[in-house]
């Protein structure tokens, strides 16, 4: 059943939203060559429990660490280790989410690390307009199939290949709620979309095919052929007149 949140509800969700996009602008500046992504954990979970929440991955349903870091041809979901030490070239997605007075706030972003490749910086500028194309179909009255659709036209035109296997979902009390919002869709299908539902659009989009392969860990989501990923993540409210981006980083347009 897809959760239509209160005015209450929506202030909480705005200040847990609030603390997991300070944790990824607060991050950006230790993500370079040399360093591990267990470092990059370490110094999310702190932030977090700093500000008093609680890393909503850890633990949940037995993941191991605080923040989702994916590398190079890793789609989602990668553990942090110290056997991961980024090097020049590298592109790193970071997938945070809070857990603060009993609300989840849910964003990614995929950084470059140093000096990376014309074709890598492509696919992730296309990734983030992706998400952004989604995100302009969320509107009272419009269905979810709508956002799927445009994203992977979007991608489909670049050349690039959408990630069908994983997909954006509903959040708030529950890090994981209805709907599902799938990042390939037809304009028209899905649930309607209404004032006060809040969902995450993360698409996934490959530099080659769309098939992924789950490692041996029952987590780290890779490409099938090898050939890199990129991702973005905001978190959204649906309003009377359109939507807001709960998540919205200082560095990017409402």
């Amino acid at each position: 059943m897809i959760s239509i949140k209160s005015k209450r509800e929506i202030e909480l969700m705005r200040k847990t939203c609030e603390l997991a996009k300070s944790t990824l602008e607060y991050i950006e500046e230790f993500v370079k060559p040399g360093v591990s992504t267990e470092e990059l954990n370490t110094l999310c979970h702190e932030y977090i429990l700093k500000h008093g929440a609680y890393p909503s991955p850890l633990d949940y349903h037995g993941f191991p660490k605080s923040i989702c870091t994916s590398l190079n041809e890793v789609i989602c979901h990668g553990i942090p280790n110290q056997k991961d030490v980024l090097k020049d070239g590298d592109i790193l997605n970071i997938d945070v989410t809070t857990y603060l007075n009993k609300f989840h706030g849910d964003t990614n972003k995929t950084f470059l690390v140093g000096n990376v490749s014309e074709e890598a910086k492509k696919l992730v500028q296309v990734t983030y307009e992706c998400m952004r194309i989604g995100i302009d179909q969320v509107k009272p009255g419009g269905h979810i199939g709508d956002i799927g659709a445009a994203i992977s036209e979007y991608a489909h035109d670049h050349g690039y290949s959408v990630v069908e296997d994983y997909c954006g979902h509903g959040i708030g009390r529950e890090f994981h709620e209805d709907p599902q919002v799938v990042h390939v869709g037809k304009r028209g299908t899905g649930a309607q979309i209404k004032p006060g539902m809040t969902f995450t659009i993360e698409p996934m989009i490959n530099l080659g095919k769309k098939h992924c392969k789950v490692l041996k860990d029952g987590w780290t989501v890779i490409t099938k052929d090898k050939k890199l990923s990129a991702q973005f993540e905001h978190t959204l409210l649906v309003t009377d007149d359109g939507h807001e981006i709960l998540t919205l980083r200082s560095d990017e347009t409402p």
